[in-house]
């Protein structure tokens, strides 16, 4: 099968080759997808970059790539199953779902990450939800206990996370507050927030209104800052993706923690549990016309590493799929 990989560590689009590898057999528990299409994410880039340091100490490999077919969202169809319990999935089912090495045109997957695609969505859309859609549930629901009537503020409303939070916390009943660039704001109206800020010409963090639960998917706000918009008993949620190069959210974390133990308020972190329970919740959503996949725009299959690069340096509205798997094998 043809693969886009990296032998090293680097920005995407300098890096990421076009190879001819193995097509991988699933094993006991898994199936193999025939991708379709897929879509990036911060996730891709820190695995090839290599960054923060540290994942080169465990999952990225110290000084080559121990995974070198990066990738992780994938739409596509079910072309084997390995043997044992694989969840009711058979050959022919059309599926989306999670597994570091999407970025070819199959990949192996446990059934346990894996659903059936939402009824509706391009093979572009169900593939841009997997990674995003379970960080803005887990986020919300899991960790934040959003309620109905809740006011919330999400940061980063107009991103691959956000525009999937907005909605949601607009479907269970929260009044919503969406933080992006002035670009973006109609977008985020459209979405279902009950009120916009643009965060170049307003310190969000400075006015009067508090919040019962804070989602911070952008800007560099410390745990500390955020506080000042709480309620007394508010949670602040942030993403595993925020923070430096060097240490990723570390000291984020770290503060949060300590601050955990002197004040009412609950600083805590999402990290996202990519599982069939959540993917079918967010089928659900998305069959029931409370959710709506927001794609950018869609790149070859050859061009994944410039979808990359733009999330890492960019602002994408939404998310950038990939497209276009086994249907046109580019050129190297």
């Amino acid at each position: 099968m043809h693969a886009l990989t990296h032998r090293r560590f680097g920005r995407a689009s300098e890096v990421l080759r076009l190879e001819e590898i193995e097509t991988p057999t699933p094993r006991a528990g898994e199936v193999l997808v025939r991708v379709e299409a897929s879509s990036a994410n911060p996730y891709d880039w820190h695995f090839i970059r290599g960054e923060p340091w540290f994942m080169r100490l465990g999952p990225g490999g110290l000084r080559r790539p121990r995974h070198p077919v990066p990738g992780g969202d994938f739409a596509g169809v079910v072309a084997a199953v390995g043997g044992g319990d694989v969840g009711g999935l058979a050959v022919g089912d059309e599926v989306y779902g999670f597994s570091h090495g999407a970025f070819a045109e199959y990949v192996r997957a446990p059934h346990g990450r894996v659903a059936k695609r939402p009824a509706g969505t391009s093979w572009e859309e169900a593939a841009s939800l997997p990674l995003a859609a379970a960080t803005a549930w887990q986020g919300l629901k899991r960790v934040g206990r959003l309620e109905a009537g809740q006011k919330v503020l999400i940061i980063g409303a107009s991103g691959g996370i956000g525009t999937l939070a907005v909605q949601m916390a607009a479907a269970w009943g929260a009044e919503v507050t969406g933080v992006c660039g002035s670009p973006n704001l109609d977008l985020a109206r459209t979405l279902g927030t009950d009120h916009v800020i643009d965060y170049r010409t307003e310190d969000y963090l400075r006015g009067d209104d508090r919040y019962d639960l804070v989602f911070q998917l952008g800007g560099t706000a410390s745990p500390l800052a955020i506080r000042r918009v709480l309620t007394d008993e508010g949670s602040l949620v942030q993403c595993a993706g925020d923070g430096s190069r060097a240490l990723g959210p570390v000291p984020n974390v770290v503060l949060a923690m300590a601050m955990n133990r002197f004040v009412d308020q609950t600083l805590a972190l999402v990290s996202t549990v990519e599982d069939t329970a959540t993917l079918e919740a967010v089928r659900e959503m998305v069959e029931s016309g409370q959710l709506r996949p927001v794609v950018d725009h869609v790149v070859a299959f050859a061009d994944a590493g410039s979808a990359v690069d733009e999330v890492e340096t960019g602002s994408p509205r939404g998310k950038i799929a990939i497209g276009g798997y086994g249907r046109e094998v580019p050129s190297t």
